[in-house]
């Protein structure tokens, strides 16, 4: 029997049925679990939509095809075809990490589906390039896949640490260490490749609908630089920086992630 596009990604709804729709997706090697500190607040006044990528936390890993999922543009039309499927319109799109690209693909694809776009640690490329600064070596990636290669079950400890740095941040580090460990290490190798050699600074002009970037003040895998090029090169984006480290804001300040979001999306 077919699986349906909601239990394919694990769909879950809250809130109001006839609010505006409040779509959430999760980074990299993470799942719709790491929005619980922020999503259910705005279950008050939005419909929120909370979905896991296919490969990641409970979502059908058998419906997973390498070659289609081997460009994020298969995951921008996982987007939309949840958006389908229950009839959403005017959707605010929360995406973080990798998903900020994958709301860009989607919004640029449809642009009568969206509203508005949040980004959480947005980066649209994470290698460097001549002026560019993404943060990131050719070889410092080659190192990171390569590590993924070789160790199925030792490369999540070092990436969690970089995602989630410092004493601080141990008990958040470890939930997105465990949840690094739940993801099929043969698609996560895989979906690393899309995600840091991707390239999506020719999409950003093309984005339609006004834009939040929210940036980490200490950001080890998307940098200030980062967030800046998105914001100037998104029309009419504005960024908001988090002074918080790490890579997850809604986990390591989730308080200031609400307020700059409900500030964006209610006004």
């Amino acid at each position: 029997m077919a699986v349906s596009v909601l239990e394919r990604h694990r769909v879950r709804v809250t809130g109001h049925v006839d609010a505006q729709p409040m779509l959430f997706a999760h980074g990299f090697g993470c799942d719709q679990a790491m929005w619980r500190l922020v999503a259910p607040v705005f279950a008050e006044d939005f419909r929120v939509v909370l979905f896991d990528h296919l490969g990641s936390g409970g979502s059908d890993v058998d419906a997973y095809d390498e070659a289609a999922y081997s460009g994020l543009e298969r995951y921008a039309q996982d987007v939309l075809d949840i958006c389908h499927e229950l009839d959403l319109h005017d959707v605010v799109f929360v995406g973080h990490s990798v998903s900020s690209m994958i709301g860009v693909l989607a919004q640029i694809a449809e642009p009568d589906v969206f509203a508005r776009l949040v980004m959480v640690g947005p980066s649209a490329r994470y290698i460097d390039d001549g002026d560019y600064v993404g943060g990131f070596s050719e070889a410092d990636i080659d190192e990171l896949l390569d590590l993924m290669d070789s160790n199925h079950l030792g490369w999540q400890e070092p990436l969690s640490g970089m995602v989630m740095p410092g004493p601080e941040l141990a008990e958040q580090r470890a939930e997105l260490d465990a949840s690094f460990c739940r993801t099929r290490p043969d698609i996560a190798r895989r979906f690393a490749g899309v995600t840091f050699r991707g390239d999506n600074r020719a999409d950003l002009p093309l984005v339609s609908v006004p834009t939040l970037v929210l940036q980490n003040s200490n950001d080890p895998i998307a940098p200030p630089s980062a967030g800046a090029y998105v914001r100037d090169h998104v029309p009419g984006a504005v960024l908001e920086v988090i002074e918080t480290s790490g890579h997850c804001a809604h986990l390591s300040a989730p308080s200031e992630t609400i307020a700059a979001i409900r500030a964006f999306v209610l006004t």
